[in-house]
C-alpha cells in the first residue's frame, strides 16, 4: 500500500500538467481551413507539381513495401511459405464483402481494366460509319450491286485504319479474310464482311458490360449480379419503355430466371460470362432493343418482350386463388389445361424448393419457382426441360426409368382421363409405345440420354404428366384433319 501511494503521488504531478497543456490546447482559437490551404501552399511553394507517371510508380512502390511486409509476416508465421508459394487462399464470405477492402480493390482494378480496354480496343459508331465508307471506296468494280473487295483494298483500308489506330487492325488480317468465302477473283462480299465486324462488336460490348457485374472477378455471374445488369438495362431498351416500375422487380426475376434455367441446370447459382455470350438467349434479350415495334408473333414468342413477361406473371396471379402470393398443390394442378395429374404434382413439389404455410402447414411454391416450372413446360424438348423432369419421374434415384415407374405415372393418368368418361387404351399398349419411342441402349431401362437422343423425349414426358397432351397424343391423326378440336376442354 505504501508503494501503490508513492507512486499515485509520483503521478499527480504528471497528469495535472498534461491537462494543464490540454487546456492550453483547447484554449487557442481553430485554424481555419483557408489558413491551412495557405500554409500548405507556402509549404510546397518549391515544389513541382507531381506527374502522373510520378505518382503511379510511388503507388507501386508503396505497394510493394505492403506486400513483401505482408510476405515477410505470413513467412514468419508459416516457415514452409519460404520454399512453397501459396497456392490456394480462403476466399472471404458475401457477407464480409462489405467490409473488406480487398473485394473493393478487386472490383476497382477491374473496372480500370475495362475501362481502358474500352477506350483501346472497342470500336464505336463512329468508328464503324469509317469502316463502312472505307469498304465502299475500296470496293472493286464491276462485281456487281452488292459490293465486293479483293485482298489489295482490304490491305489499303488496313494501312488507312492504322494510322486512326491499333484497335481496326484485329478485324483486317489476313486471316480474317480467309474465313469468308470468296469468288472466282479472289472478293468476299462487304455485307457480308462488316455484318462479322458489327457482330464481334456487339459480343465485346457485351462482354465489357458484364464483366462490370462480375463483383467477384472469377469470370462469372451470380444470381443477384445478373439481377443488377437487367435492371440497369431495362430503361435503355426501347420495347421495354412503357414498363411500369412497379413491375421492375417481377420482370427481373422472369428475365434472370431463364437464363439460369438453361445456363445452369445444375443449379449452382452462377453462369459463365462465356456461356452468356454464346447463348442465343442473350441475343433474344438484345432484340428489344430495336426502336421498331415487335410484331404480336415475335413478342409472344419472346421470353422478354413486356407482353410475355405480362403474361407469365398474370398466369400466376391467376393461379393464386387465395391472392396469398403463393401457390398451392391445387392451385398449380389448374395450370394449361388444368389436367397435370396429382402424382406429378405432388413430385414437383416433393423435389423443389417451396415454403410451409403457417397457416394451413402445407407446402407453397413462389414466383421464382414457377418460373422454372412454366419454363420446363414451354421447352420439353430441351436438355434442361429433361433435367427438370427427370429429377421428377425418377422417383427410386436408380437414373433410369422402368416398366413399374413408367405404369406408376400413366395410371394417374388414366384415372384422371376415366373420370371424363374418356376412353383409355391399355397401360401396356402405353408402355410398349413409349419403349418403342425412346429406342433406348438397353431394352426395358431408359435413362436420361435416351430420352435427350429419341428427340421425342418431350413427347414422352407429356403422355407421362398430362391427361390432355396424352389425349392429344392419343388422337393426334383425328386432329390433323380437325385442327378445331385440339382445343377441346375436358
Amino acid at each position: 500500500q505504501h508503494q501503490h501511494q508513492q507512486h499515485q503521488q509520483q503521478q499527480a504531478p504528471q497528469q495535472h500538467h498534461s491537462h494543464q497543456q490540454q487546456q492550453q490546447l483547447q484554449q487557442q482559437p481553430a485554424l481555419h481551413l483557408e489558413d491551412a490551404l495557405e500554409r500548405l501552399k507556402r509549404f510546397n511553394a518549391g515544389t513541382a507539381a507531381p506527374t502522373v507517371e510520378g505518382m503511379q510508380s510511388e503507388e507501386e512502390a508503396e505497394f510493394e513495401k505492403i506486400q513483401h511486409k505482408e510476405r515477410e509476416d505470413a513467412e514468419r508465421r508459416w516457415s514452409s511459405l519460404k520454399s512453397i508459394p501459396r497456392f490456394y487462399e480462403k476466399r472471404s464470405r458475401d457477407a464480409d464483402e462489405s467490409n473488406s477492402l480487398r473485394p473493393r480493390v478487386l472490383r476497382a482494378a477491374v473496372t480500370h481494366l475495362l475501362q481502358r480496354k474500352t477506350a483501346e480496343e472497342l470500336l464505336d459508331e463512329e468508328d464503324l460509319h469509317v469502316i463502312g465508307g472505307l469498304l465502299k471506296k475500296h470496293a472493286r468494280e464491276n462485281c456487281g450491286d452488292d459490293g465486293f473487295i479483293d485482298y489489295d483494298g482490304f490491305a489499303k483500308i488496313r494501312e488507312e485504319l492504322a494510322k486512326r489506330g491499333d484497335r481496326f487492325v484485329q478485324f483486317f488480317m489476313p486471316s480474317t479474310f480467309l474465313k469468308f468465302p470468296r469468288d472466282l477473283n479472289g472478293c468476299i462480299a462487304i455485307i457480308t464482311f462488316f455484318t462479322f465486324v458489327v457482330r464481334k462488336v456487339n459480343i465485346r460490348q457485351t462482354r465489357v458490360s458484364l464483366s462490370y457485374y462480375d463483383q467477384l472477378g472469377c469470370g462469372f455471374l451470380r444470381e443477384k449480379d445478373m439481377e443488377n445488369f437487367i435492371f440497369e438495362l431495362i430503361p435503355t431498351l426501347p420495347q421495354l419503355s412503357s414498363l411500369h416500375e412497379e413491375f421492375y422487380p417481377f420482370y427481373v426475376f422472369t428475365a434472370v430466371r431463364k437464363f439460369f434455367f438453361f445456363l445452369d441446370p445444375k443449379r449452382t447459382g452462377r453462369v459463365r460470362i462465356r456461356d452468356l455470350l454464346s447463348s442465343p438467349i442473350i441475343t433474344e434479350l438484345y432484340e428489344l432493343r430495336t426502336e421498331q415495334s415487335l410484331g404480336a408473333q415475335e413478342a409472344e414468342s419472346n421470353w422478354f418482350s413486356m407482353e410475355s413477361a405480362l403474361k407469365v406473371y398474370g398466369a400466376y396471379l391467376e393461379l393464386d386463388s387465395d391472392q396469398n402470393g403463393m401457390l398451392s398443390k391445387a392451385e398449380l394442378k389448374q395450370y394449361g389445361s388444368g389436367m397435370l395429374t396429382e402424382v406429378f404434382i405432388d413430385r414437383v413439389f416433393e423435389e423443389y424448393q417451396t415454403y410451409r404455410d403457417a397457416e394451413t402447414n402445407e407446402r407453397e411454391m413462389d414466383y421464382k419457382t414457377f418460373l422454372d416450372f412454366v419454363l420446363a413446360m414451354e421447352n420439353k424438348n430441351s436438355r434442361q426441360a429433361i433435367q427438370y423432369f427427370w429429377k421428377l419421374i425418377d422417383i427410386h434415384h436408380k437414373n433410369c426409368l422402368d416398366s413399374f415407374t413408367i405404369n406408376y405415372f400413366f395410371r394417374a393418368i388414366f384415372r384422371l382421363l376415366c373420370t371424363k368418361n374418356i376412353d383409355v387404351p391399355p397401360v401396356d399398349d402405353v408402355k410398349d409405345e413409349i419403349f418403342d419411342m425412346v429406342k433406348s441402349e438397353k431394352p426395358g431401362i431408359i435413362t436420361m440420354q435416351d430420352l435427350i437422343n429419341c428427340r421425342q423425349g418431350g413427347t414422352v414426358l407429356s403422355m407421362l404428366i398430362d391427361a390432355a397432351a396424352f389425349w392429344r397424343y392419343d388422337h393426334r391423326e383425328s386432329l390433323l384433319m380437325e385442327p378445331d378440336d385440339d382445343d377441346i376442354k375436358f
